[in-house]
């Protein structure tokens, strides 16, 4: 028997304000409600996102005190939908923000929060350093949103590339791994429809990647392509290059069906690891 879900993507492209990345969000949610989605999925950054150089600097705020946060508490709640941010950036300990994650109820409460455990500290070419650990601070649970729609793993951009938090959240029972980003283009050119199909077929699991789209104000350049991919990897749904709302009819049944055909999720087995080496001839 069928568990359908229609859930949808909003690619939004990255705005410096949060004011700013409310008006660019709002419309497209409104669009996506409207036309049956019952679990919205928004990109990392959701809240605002501008750069200096190859410095990410998000606005932040107290969770408390978050407009963009509040802003989709009250529309999950006038719309009844669920509405997982991908992330926004709050005031965290010791000067750093917390790049966290949120799933919020129809009737506009928390159900659950993520903070991003793998943060972005590499050197793709001259020029494109980034060391996201400089402002934020890690978290370090990994989280599964139970809600009655789904049982969604909450993962964030970066993390992408760490597949055993992806099999954690599988075989902890996830049917949807999300992992919204705010993708490089270079990265995303290279890396990201394949890692996406990888994450979801290792795990026979959907996988829902929201993924800012365009130039990022300040400098740098954000993937777009927020991908939904069904458990056997076949791209169900992908938003390309145009921001606006992406949508997807996910069966749930189908997580169920895919483990039976391959049930790799209980055939994990321990192992050690050693190391041969040549003797020396001499």
């Amino acid at each position: 028997m069928a568990r359908p879900v229609h859930i949808a993507c909003l690619q939004t492209r990255p705005v410096g304000t949060m004011a700013g990345a409310i008006d660019e969000a709002m419309p497209m949610a409104s669009e996506a409600a409207s036309a049956g989605a019952k679990m919205l999925f928004l990109p990392e950054y959701c809240g605002g996102l501008r750069s200096e150089g190859a410095r990410l600097n998000p606005p932040s705020e107290p969770e408390e005190l978050h407009p963009v946060l509040s802003a989709f508490q009250d529309f999950a709640r006038s719309r009844s939908v669920w509405v997982s941010i991908g992330s926004i950036a709050i005031d965290g300990p010791d000067g750093k923000i917390m790049n966290r994650g949120f799933m919020i109820a129809t009737d506009g409460t928390i159900f659950g929060r993520y903070d991003k455990i793998h943060l972005f500290d590499v050197d793709l070419a001259e020029g494109a350093v980034y060391r996201e650990s400089d402002t934020v601070r890690p978290g370090c649970e990994a989280v599964l949103h139970d809600t009655p729609l789904a049982r969604v793993g909450h993962t964030i951009c970066y993390d992408l590339r760490f597949p055993g938090l992806y099999r954690s959240l599988a075989q902890a029972g996830a049917e949807i791994l999300a992992c919204p980003a705010a993708f490089t283009k270079m990265t995303g050119e290279a890396h990201w429809h394949v890692l996406c199909r990888a994450r979801a077929i290792e795990n026979t699991c959907y996988m829902v990647s929201p993924c800012a789209v365009g130039p990022i104000p300040g400098g740098g350049h954000s993937y777009g392509h927020s991908l939904v991919v069904g458990p056997w990897g076949d791209v169900l749904a992908d938003g390309r290059t145009s921001p606006g709302p992406v949508h997807a009819e996910l069966d749930l049944d189908e997580v169920r069906a895919t483990s039976r055909r391959i049930p790799s999720l209980t055939h994990d087995r321990a192992f050690t690891v050693t190391t041969s080496r040549a003797r020396s001839l001499a």
